[in-house]
């Protein structure tokens, strides 16, 4: 019934309870994981996850925030989106949350690093998945000028995609959807101090959304401050249908039919 479309079962804290994750899972009715890339020296690791387990599928990307890293190249992207059960690219975008000191000039690199990122999933015609925090305006004006949006037609698709946990405005969301890209919640939306938040999931069409638990961090309620795991992503979709005024099972099917249609390669 559910689908989790963000977590990191890589991380060391969720891989050394696998077992009992995927069993949850199971219990909770979660019937599908997207296992998240956040860096090339991590990819193998992701990718054995979708490789091992029928109902788990990976991505390939550099998280933004990720510096000392392998630096991504087109070629090294594409390579990797070619393996069986890559569905998407990312997770991308910007950060400027933590400047360290350093001014927006600065994080050029994070421009570039994004706009490759951007070109592979045209050519690829994979979805991006978006992180952006404090920083929407060069997020989205990245993605109109290298998604083929500000220009003629191309030959190459144009880029599309989710914003994953999703902590923006409505206007920012109003913006993301114009482009055609889908919008995640995460557990945030359950947290007592999150009402502009499930303002903003209130306006965005049940059509248009997914949900993710982006674990192992943000744990929903009854759960905040605990290890987040898939599991647990039904606790959104409640959230969700309460905003909504519809069922907890309304919102995991359609979440799960939107991950269905974003993410069209899990079907082959």
């Amino acid at each position: 019934m559910f689908t989790d479309s963000h977590c990191h079962l890589s991380f060391p804290e969720l891989t050394a309870q696998l077992p009992a994750i995927l069993s949850a899972m199971e219990r909770a009715q979660v019937e599908r994981a997207l296992c998240i890339c956040t860096t090339l020296e991590e990819f193998e690791a992701v990718h054995a996850l979708a490789r091992d387990h029928a109902n788990l599928w990976s991505t390939v990307g550099v998280h933004p925030d990720n510096e000392g890293v392998l630096e991504p190249s087109l070629e090294d992207l594409l390579a990797r989106a070619a393996r069986p059960r890559v569905v998407g690219i990312g997770e991308t975008g910007l950060d400027y949350y933590r400047l360290n000191g350093r001014s927006v000039a600065d994080m050029e690199w994070q421009r570039d690093r994004y706009r490759v990122h951007i070109r592979a999933g045209r050519q690829t015609d994979l979805p991006l998945v978006i992180h952006t925090r404090s920083a929407s305006d060069d997020t989205l004006a990245i993605l109109r000028d290298e998604g083929g949006f500000s220009s003629a037609p191309e030959s190459l698709p144009r880029s599309r995609g989710v914003f994953h946990c999703f902590t923006e405005t409505e206007a920012v969301a109003r913006a993301a959807l114009d482009l055609g890209f889908f919008i995640s919640f995460s557990g945030i939306l359950t947290f007592r101090n999150a009402s502009d938040l499930r303002d903003v999931a209130r306006f965005v069409p049940l059509d248009r959304t997914l949900i993710e638990t982006d674990s192992p961090y943000l744990a929903p309620v009854p759960h905040r401050g605990k290890t987040n795991n898939p599991s647990y992503v039904p606790h959104v979709a409640q959230q969700v249908a309460e905003i909504k005024g519809l069922s907890v099972a309304e919102v995991g099917e359609a979440t799960s039919r939107n991950f269905d249609q974003l993410f069209n390669r899990v079907a082959g």
